[in-house]
């Protein structure tokens, strides 16, 4: 076990008397008064029962055990206004750190990010793309995007937006051997699956939505992102299913296509919500992110983000 230290206003004393050989300098320098310094080192000497200074007529002389000590109390010392100012600056961090799975990173929060470092050029960003779970209180990010059915405990939460599953394909398959005009077509290209997405969100239940119940829907490659069946998809390698936001760029580009008409689209349960932690919330780089973040969704589909 660890020895109980002396008490650290007694070290300081000592440590401050000893640097300038003088209580009256000391007790400027801490800000109290000289009877002050002079008694918490006796009590110091007391307590460690060794002799610290030669108390002189008009002078202090450090004994040979103040000597010894003091060079290790002046390191002790830096090392603590070190790690008091580190602890400072961490807690005034202009680095916000956003924690996004590497999909949604990729596709939505990249193309857009420019804009906020546009806005707020003195706040860097670090961009931790996982799917891991957070705990927003202790970890290095300050917020994070999730997808999910929201009632997240412990944090605030600000919704972001729904989507809607949605078949998309690259320009190239409306026009090949076989083009896509019909869910029916779906029996001649190849179906790009999101491994991870629940049965909702699954080929599974959109082509039996459709009322096609002869089309094998386990068939096709299975990706473990969103991105790489999109990348599939744009490379004409087949038809990806994906919620419509994630896609909206692609899309608005012309790299990507809907093939068939949008009410067959299917609302999806889970959503995308911003988190953060309640006491880092008002934070100002956390503030300029939410409100940023919140505007850039407020147009993506406005009746669907004034309801929540």
């Amino acid at each position: 076990m660890a020895r109980p230290l002396p008490p650290l206003n007694a070290l300081r004393a000592f440590e401050s008397a000893g640097r300038h050989l003088s209580f009256t300098k000391a007790a400027a320098e801490l800000n109290v008064t000289p009877a002050a310094i002079s008694h918490q080192v006796k009590a110091l000497e007391q307590l460690l029962e060794v002799t610290l200074f030669h108390r002189l007529t008009r002078s202090l002389r450090l004994t040979d055990a103040g000597q010894a000590a003091l060079p290790t109390l002046n390191q002790g010392f830096d090392k603590l206004t070190q790690a008091v100012e580190q602890m400072r600056v961490h807690c005034e961090s202009k680095v916000l750190t956003i924690s996004v799975s590497p999909s949604f990173g990729a596709m939505w929060l990249m193309p857009r990010i420019e804009r906020f470092r546009s806005r707020h050029p003195n706040i860097e960003i670090r961009v931790d793309g996982t799917d891991r779970l957070v705990n927003l209180a202790h970890d290095d990010a300050d917020v994070a995007v999730r997808y999910g059915p929201g009632g997240y405990n412990g944090v605030r939460i600000d919704y972001l937006f729904n989507q809607v599953n949605t078949p998309v394909c690259s320009p190239a398959l409306l026009s090949n051997e076989h083009p896509l005009r019909q869910p029916d077509d779906l029996r001649h290209h190849t179906l790009l699956h999101v491994e991870w997405k629940d049965a909702e969100a699954s080929w599974r239940m959109w082509l039996l939505a459709a009322g096609l119940h002869d089309i094998d829907p386990t068939r096709g490659p299975r990706f473990t992102m969103e991105n790489m069946a999109v990348q599939a998809a744009l490379d004409g390698n087949g038809v990806a299913l994906i919620g419509d936001i994630l896609v909206a760029d692609e899309l608005a580009a012309g790299r990507l296509v809907r093939p068939f008409d949008p009410s067959l689209c299917t609302p999806l349960t889970f959503s995308y919500y911003l988190l953060s932690a309640k006491d880092s919330a008002g934070q100002p780089k956390v503030v300029a992110f939410r409100d940023w973040l919140l505007e850039e969704v407020r147009d993506l589909r406005p009746e669907t983000s004034a309801a929540h």
